[in-house]
C-alpha cells in the first residue's frame, strides 16, 4: 500500500462490524452512500477538492493536501486522478485490514469446498 499506509492517521477498521450487522448488501449500499458523500456532485466522482471539502465528516480536516492526494492515488486504478464508487469501495476493502483476512478465509473454504465436491473417482 504505498503512499496510504504512510500518511494516513491511525483509524479504527469498522468495515467488518458493518458487513458482521449489514451484510454484503447492507455493506455495499452503505459504502455506495459514503460514495456519494464525499463525490464531487458535477462530476459523479471524488476528487482530491471534494475529499477535502467533506474531510471534516470523516475526522480527517488535520490531513494535508498531500496527503489526501496519495488517498486518492492509491485507488486511483484507471489513472484518471480520481475514485468512481468502484474505486472507492475496492479501496475500502484493501484499507480494511480485518473485512481482508475475512474474505479470504471465505475465499479458501469456498475453493476448498469446490475441490473436495469435484474429487475424482
Amino acid at each position: 500500500m504505498a503512499g496510504i499506509g504512510k500518511t494516513a492517521p491511525e483509524f479504527e477498521d469498522l468495515l467488518p462490524v458493518m458487513a458482521e450487522k449489514l451484510g454484503g448488501e447492507g455493506l455495499m449500499r452503505e459504502l455506495g452512500n459514503g460514495f456519494k458523500m464525499l463525490m464531487d456532485k458535477d462530476k459523479g466522482v471524488i476528487t482530491v477538492e471534494s475529499l477535502k471539502r467533506n474531510a471534516a465528516m470523516l475526522g480527517l480536516q488535520d490531513l494535508r493536501h498531500d496527503e489526501l492526494v496519495s488517498m486518492v492515488k492509491e485507488g486511483d486504478t484507471d489513472g484518471d486522478g480520481a475514485l468512481n464508487e468502484m474505486e472507492f469501495c475496492v479501496l475500502m476493502f484493501r484499507l480494511s485490514p480485518g473485512l481482508m483476512e475475512e474474505s479470504q478465509l471465505l475465499l479458501e473454504e469456498i475453493l476448498q469446498d469446490d475441490l473436495n465436491s469435484s474429487a475424482f473417482c
